[in-house]
């Protein structure tokens, strides 16, 4: 037989239990969710420079961003949206020039809402009489400053080399700096911005090099 107290304490705890554990069960399935946010993938808010919108960071794998601003990303041949690691050998490399004059929307690897930079948006960073550029070293990793003039505001690139157009070898790591225009003047070759410790200055590349994309917001 159980006694009367022993009823009454086995009464009290079904009460407890009654109300504790659908407050718990709630609480889990509100947490499930709602989950944490993890990196900067679709949240980067940009910086203007000299009136255009860039990312704080540079493409990671299609449809990300890296987690910092010093993080290189991977490396893009331009109008393609496969990505390409930035240490060991490659043997896949290849795939011959790619073609078109404009680099397709379809073949962005940038996150929702940014876009791989038009030519004149990225030699935007070379405007001296707007912006200021400077080689620093930023958390360990070396690369170029671009400040604007008028806010402050600056972006960080690092240089992180590129993968060569013949063998996709890697060439000028934590020495140089290769970014894409998402435009071709002519041939086989696309815009893009190379920069160093001595220098920052608009180029053209043939197009199955691999270089980093720094994307700006979409209009």
């Amino acid at each position: 037989m159980i006694s009367l107290f022993k009823k009454y304490q086995i009464f009290g705890l079904i009460i407890l239990m009654l109300g504790v554990l659908p407050a718990t069960v709630f609480s889990q399935a509100k947490k499930q969710a709602n989950p944490s946010k993890t990196t900067s993938n679709a949240t980067d808010k940009g910086v203007v420079i000299n009136g255009i919108r860039w990312a704080t960071c540079n493409v990671d794998a299609p449809g990300k961003f890296t987690a910092n601003p010093e993080d290189a990303g991977r490396f893009y041949q331009w109008n393609r949206r496969k990505g390409w690691e930035t240490t060991g050998k490659t043997t896949a490399w290849g795939g011959g020039v790619p073609k078109g004059t404009t680099w397709t929307k379809a073949n962005d690897p940038s996150p929702a809402g940014w876009r791989v930079p038009t030519y004149a948006e990225i030699y935007s960073l070379l405007d001296t009489k707007k912006v200021t550029t400077k080689w620093v070293t930023q958390n360990g990793v070396q690369g170029r400053k671009f400040t604007d003039r008028a806010t402050g505001k600056s972006i960080f690139l690092p240089a992180a080399g590129c993968r060569n157009f013949k063998n996709g070898m890697l060439d000028g790591t934590g020495s140089h700096g290769y970014y894409w225009g998402n435009n071709k003047p002519k041939g086989n070759n696309a815009y893009s911005i190379l920069f160093s410790e001595k220098y920052a200055q608009k180029t053209v590349h043939l197009c199955n090099y691999g270089f980093f994309v720094r994307p700006v917001a979409e209009k």
